[in-house]
């Protein structure tokens, strides 16, 4: 009865608060005014509306005491009236054709053309018949459009670019993909299960049709208001990390000619395997190909860090890496992307304070970017912040699921619970990193510290000797250890330590 009420009113008032701006369902039938062009909205208590609505003129009425002679209360009350009076609206024009619906290019802001792979969200299917669950059908689609375009792998379609396609029946997806400009789809349906409400996804190369990817996800219905948040979060999370998958081996089978984006992408596939210098020869390409491209300044200047996290002192390479990402930041200063990724940067070359503050601009910009949180978990492990790392390292792991990073937010996740004096959730974290990645030589050194924190003396020399093996001597072990954590209160204690398991793992020892 919701829907047919909210299609069929000349009026729907719209109440903005605090309250009401989070909430998906005022959200999804302020949509379904929108589009009706039935929205009559205000604000009635100081709160940011919706993105999507910041343009729509809105009457401020969190000042209004009641009075009838208020002037922006008469101009509310006239606007309200004047849709309601006017006369039955002509018969509804056939949809445009898929043909006028802007492409990706033209949806795209300056700078971001050639990056990241894009996506259309196709109206999701109402399979349960149930008014109440078209609209949250509906609001879903929002929703999850929301959410991708907080994440830095995927450029994402406004709804009103597939809104035509609401109502009918598509079948040559191949034609739409070319139509909008995008190379991959999604598609979507709720329906009930029992008492629960399940939302089926699948993504689809637009240019074949192919199915990459389904996810199904169930929320019990009773719940369903409090966890809709989380629904939208795990969908999106799951989408991100398929997508950006696909686009690495793409990128990795492409003989030639790749775009700076695709280097990119290159460089981060490097990471999986803890191949610095691969990655570092990526990222060397990517600002080859586009000397102004802001992602291959940050990747490279990152990558630079890291890979100085084991050499030796030298000031001028600081002084390189950090004009690398000053750069970075000069092209691209609002991008979460280059936020944190520069921030990393600075923080493994001594600048804690500053690259935290890059890291946490990024996790405001972008509170849903799994990425966003995981380096500024980086970034306030380093300055000694244990708890709020740990949490902000939790919500990457949620947001990125089977993520290529995974084992590298475990490596990070192992320094804070070692200073907090949770072991075993420490060495849990290790072994998943060491699981992931074999030959993370680092990762050996912080095992054999948690088996000395958990007693197991003799293991602790063992993994040494692993670290050694793999290449990672003592003068190695010391840099690291100091630039990775140079406020830990524990940190001479941890470098005296492994200089003392090295001594007594020496060969002929």
């Amino acid at each position: 009865m919701t829907e047919q009420a909210l299609r069929t009113a000349k009026a729907v008032v719209v109440l903005w608060s605090p309250r009401s701006v989070v909430s998906r369902w005022v959200r999804a039938e302020a949509t379904l005014a929108d589009r009706n062009r039935t929205l009559v909205p205000c604000t009635i208590e100081p709160c940011d509306r919706p993105i999507m609505f910041e343009l729509t003129q809105t009457a401020e009425l969190s000042h209004w005491d009641g009075s009838p002679a208020d002037k922006v209360w008469r101009a509310f009350l006239a606007d309200v009236r004047r849709l309601v009076s006017e006369e039955a609206a002509p018969a509804a024009v056939a949809p445009a054709p898929v043909l006028e619906a802007p492409t990706v290019e033209e949806t795209l802001k300056p700078g971001q053309s050639g990056s990241a792979p894009s996506l259309a969200v196709l109206p999701f299917t109402n399979r349960s018949g149930l008014p109440e669950d078209e609209v949250f059908a509906e609001g879903m689609v929002e929703d999850v459009i929301s959410a991708l375009s907080q994440g830095v792998n995927v450029r994402v379609l406004g709804s009103m670019s597939t809104a035509h396609l609401r109502k009918s029946v598509t079948t040559d997806l191949s034609a739409v993909g070319r139509q909008l400009g995008v190379r991959y789809l999604l598609e979507g349906n709720v329906r009930r299960v029992g008492a629960n409400l399940r939302v089926t996804t699948q993504l689809l190369e637009a240019e074949t049709g192919e199915i990459v990817w389904t996810g199904k996800f169930d929320r019990p219905l009773s719940e369903l208001a409090e966890l809709q948040e989380e629904l939208v979060t795990e969908i999106a999370g799951s989408l991100h990390t398929q997508v950006f998958s696909l686009e690495m081996e793409r990128a990795l089978k492409k003989p030639g000619d790749i775009t700076a984006w695709e280097a990119v992408a290159r460089c981060l596939s490097a990471y999986r395997q803890y191949d610095l210098q691969r990655a570092l020869g990526e990222a060397r390409r990517a600002v080859a190909i586009s000397p102004d491209y802001a992602p291959g300044h940050a990747m490279l200047a990152a990558t630079l860090a890291n890979v100085y996290l084991s050499s030796p002192d030298d000031p001028a390479e600081v002084a390189s890496i950090r004009a690398i990402a000053k750069r970075a930041l000069a092209l691209a200063p609002d991008d979460a992307s280059i936020l944190g990724s520069c921030g990393q940067a600075l923080g493994l070359l001594g600048d804690t304070e500053e690259a935290a503050r890059h890291t946490q601009r990024a996790v405001r910009k972008e509170p849903g970017s799994g990425l966003a949180h995981y380096l500024h978990g980086g970034a306030l492990y380093m300055l000694n912040r244990p708890e709020e790392a740990l949490s902000h390292l939790e919500t990457a792991e949620r947001l990125m699921p089977g993520s290529h990073l995974i084992w590298l937010i475990k490596a990070w996740q192992s320094g804070p619970y070692r200073q907090l004096g949770r072991w075993a959730e420490a060495e849990a974290a290790v072994n998943e990193c060491l699981r992931l990645l074999p030959n993370a030589a680092p990762m050996y050194l912080t095992k054999a510290l948690v088996c000395l924190d958990l007693g197991r003396n003799a293991e602790a020399q063992r993994h040494v000797e692993t670290a050694r093996r793999l290449g990672w001597g003592p003068i190695q072990a010391e840099r690291y250890w100091r630039r990775i954590g140079p406020n830990s209160p524990s940190l001479a204690d941890d470098t005296a330590t492994l200089n003392a398991l090295y001594a007594a793992t020496e060969p002929g020892v």
